[in-house]
């Protein structure tokens, strides 16, 4: 096992917590603003940014899942830090827009993009590696 690969992920991991509790925190602050304890209470803007911390719940995991398979089953330490740079800018920028009241589009659409591709090239590189070793 290379311990390297594998703290690499744990680097992006913990990167990735902190974007998370960023969202936490700007959610926590809208409802103590707003005086909203459950559901958005008809607020645009905590709607918005709880919309902003699903969507990070819903890639987040996964994609940290497959580096950390990819990074187990040896892909290189700068191939990891490439993809997990890519994906933790993504998120952020992600991150960024949601928690805007307003935030700018292009945040949106490039942080997507980052982190999409981050993904799609972390899944193909599990895809080669499995094909390698069980065919």
């Amino acid at each position: 096992m290379n311990e390297t690969a594998v703290a690499t992920v744990g680097l992006y991991a913990v990167l990735n917590m902190a974007i998370l509790f960023w969202l936490v925190v700007a959610t926590s602050q809208l409802r103590r603003r707003y005086k909203v304890w459950i559901g958005n209470g008809g607020v645009a803007h905590l709607e918005r940014v709880m919309r902003g911390h699903a969507n990070a719940i819903e890639h987040m995991p996964m994609t940290m899942l497959l580096l950390l398979i990819t990074a187990l089953l040896g892909t290189s330490v700068v191939a990891l830090h490439l993809l997990g740079v890519a994906f933790t800018a993504g998120r952020a920028l992600h991150a960024w827009h949601f928690i805007e009241e307003k935030g700018a589009r292009w945040q949106r659409e490039i942080g997507f993009g980052l982190s999409g591709l981050a993904t799609i090239v972390t899944m193909t590189t599990l895809l080669g590696h499995a094909f390698r070793l069980l065919l």
